[in-house]
This record gives C-alpha cells, structure tokens and sequence, in this order.
C-alpha cells in the first residue's frame, strides 16, 4: 500500500472512532427518554362506543339518545338528529348538549373521522356514554339508510 492509501485509512478509523465515541449510548438514550416521558401527565383513559349502520338503525326506533350531527360543512342529515354542531367546536357547545355526563349521546359525520374525533373530546371532559357512527352518512347509504338534505 502507498502512504496516502494508508493515511486515508487511518483518518477514516479516527473518523468512525470519533463518532462511536462521541454518540450517546442506547442505555443513555433510553434514560432520558424514559426521564421526559415521567415528567408528561398521563391521560385518563378513554373510551367510546363505534357504532354500525345496523346498530344504529335500530337504536333509533326506540331513539333514548342524544344525536349529534358533527360534520362540516353540511352535507345532509339522519332522520331523528337533535343538533348540528361541527366537531371541532364541540368543547366550546357544551350548552347545547346534555347537562348530564351520564347521558346517552350518539355522534356522526360525512365519513366518520370528524365524529371520532369530537367523541374522544368529549369522553376526555368525562362523558360517559358517547357513541359514534363508524364509516358516517356514507356507510350510512351504502347499507340503504336514507340522508336528507334539509
């Protein structure tokens, strides 16, 4: 080998070696780790009932529940539904839900991301028993339910 192989070679070890050096180990990594996570407050956990179109359809024959339309912008509703409010407002529209954390409430939307979302809000404020339509008004259709258009 000649001298500039050899050398740059050697600079390449000292390289490598420098960053081996250098880096935090996995076990210091996994302390400060685990040291920042102690320190974020855990969320209660929460929960929420996913509804079928089924499910749904013959909950509302005998309909003891609250029902919320969540979607924005409107698109149309299912028969029986007590309030529009759009799902990202939900926190601030308290007042026009029921008083009552224990009370039945059933949420939809278009596609049923919008009503996931505001269902986990509300059981994170400490409602107890929130549902929400899985798939919304489209699976809602697509099993041969009828949306309106108001």
């Amino acid at each position: 080998m000649n001298k500039k192989a050899i050398i740059g070679i050697f600079v390449l070890v000292l390289i490598f070696g420098g960053f081996l050096l250098f880096r935090a180990s996995p076990q210091e990594t996994t302390i400060a780790t685990q040291s920042e996570t102690a320190k974020i407050p855990k969320k209660e956990a929460t929960s929420f009932n996913t509804l079928t179109s089924t499910q749904l359809a013959a909950m509302l024959q005998q309909k003891d529940f609250f029902f919320v339309n969540v979607h924005i912008p409107y698109e149309g509703e299912i028969k029986k539904t007590d309030a529009f409010i759009p799902y990202d407002k939900i926190v601030d529209n308290l007042d026009k839900l029921p008083t009552d954390k224990n009370a039945k409430i059933v949420l939809y939307c278009r596609s049923g991301r919008m009503s996931e979302i505001a269902a986990r809000a509300l059981t994170e404020l400490g409602y107890t028993q929130v549902s929400h339509l899985s798939g919304g008004m489209i699976d809602w259709e697509k099993n041969g339910y009828e949306v309106s258009l108001a």
